[in-house]
């Protein structure tokens, strides 16, 4: 056992089982022995790669496609420039640079990390220098926002249930007879859903109240935000996953040393930028809303310039059997303000990719 799996299965002794949610919570940002409280788990030495690490194109074309949206809102100036869940910051570094082709846009960003771990945030100011952290998107300030969230939802802490002849019924982590920790079922919980026998619904409330609360910053002072993950529409079934040196391993079985994420459903992620009075985008796949921005031509030119990993990124980034089918992208802006470039606005609450 790991040092955070005997803590988990002490607590499960004590109190009872514990939900999905909590034991996500705990295995990534347990402040002695979690995930991301206690290491740098990107690129080649870590557990994953992201694509602001595959290359700088991604990075760029986010921000030039904020500043478009920057451009088309008559430039608000000051204005809040966030990510959450930042990484090492580059993808940040990539758009500061970018965004500077946008006249005024640079000087009037207020950079805003929203990060809890204290080893990433020393990374991040190791990289941009001294940039404002926030905990939670809660806190960010009542101005117009222009946010970029790159595999950010699929790390927040889900709930499962399972549908069973006495109804729906939550999965939790509890122990088995050896000691070791191991999924099982709770109480029967009314959820106002139908399901076949055997089905297993996922709920990411974390998610819903952080896209609601950007959303009513966004409607209330104008900005845009791009949520890209991977992930469906109306998505169901077990996604709940962990990633450990790059290879898919049980979720259960290295607590605090392993990525864990589950797909994330952007239907109710839309349905809350709506309650909150703004105007989500039809779902696009990240090939599809790169190639819109240009990426291909961008890649190109950097490619006649030297750079000659510049067309394999690409295919990375945009292939259908690489990352570009398989993350999606949402965007947000205010009714009544134009789209941010490369989305269409969601005209109906059935509507889909």
């Amino acid at each position: 056992m790991t040092p955070l799996a005997r803590i988990i299965a002490a607590r499960i002794r004590a109190s009872g089982p514990m939900s999905l949610a909590d034991y996500m919570q705990t295995c990534l940002l347990d402040s002695r022995h979690g995930y991301y409280a206690t290491r740098d788990p990107f690129g080649a030495r870590g557990d994953f790669t992201t694509a602001p690490e595959i290359h700088q194109m991604f990075g760029e074309l986010c921000g030039l496609a904020l500043a478009q949206a920057w451009m088309d809102q008559g430039r608000p100036a000051p204005f809040t420039l966030a990510e959450p869940g930042p990484g090492r910051g580059t993808l940040m570094a990539d758009m500061l640079r970018a965004i500077k082709v946008a006249p005024g846009m640079f000087e009037a960003a207020d950079v805003v990390l929203i990060e809890a771990s204290p080893h990433l945030r020393q990374v991040q100011q190791e990289r941009l220098g001294a940039v404002r952290h926030l905990d939670t998107v809660e806190h960010l300030p009542k101005k117009p926002l222009f946010l970029m969230a790159n595999e950010f939802i699929d790390a927040l802490p889900i709930r499962q249930f399972q549908m069973t002849p006495e109804g729906w019924r939550e999965r939790l982590v509890g122990l088995s007879g050896d000691g070791a920790l191991e999924l099982g079922l709770g109480a029967v919980v009314p959820l106002p859903r139908k399901g076949a026998p055997g089905e297993i619904v996922e709920d990411c409330a974390a998610g819903v109240a952080v896209v609601e609360e950007i959303s009513r910053r966004i409607a209330a002072h104008g900005g845009a935000a791009i949520f890209i993950d991977y992930g469906t529409w109306d998505g169901q079934g077990d996604s709940f996953q962990a990633l450990r040196n790059h290879r898919p391993e049980d979720p259960l079985a290295h607590p605090g040393e392993a990525d864990l994420t589950a797909h994330v459903d952007f239907a109710p992620l839309a349905a809350a930028a709506l309650r909150a009075g703004a105007m989500p985008s039809r779902l696009v796949t990240q090939g599809e809303w790169l190639l819109s921005l240009g990426a291909e031509a961008r890649a190109r030119r950097l490619a006649e310039a030297g750079d000659e990993g510049a067309m394999t990124a690409l295919a990375r980034l945009t292939g259908p059997s690489e990352m570009g089918h398989l993350f999606k992208a949402l965007a947000i802006w205010p009714r009544g303000a134009p789209p941010v470039p490369g989305f269409q606005p969601l005209e109906r609450h059935a509507d889909h990719a």
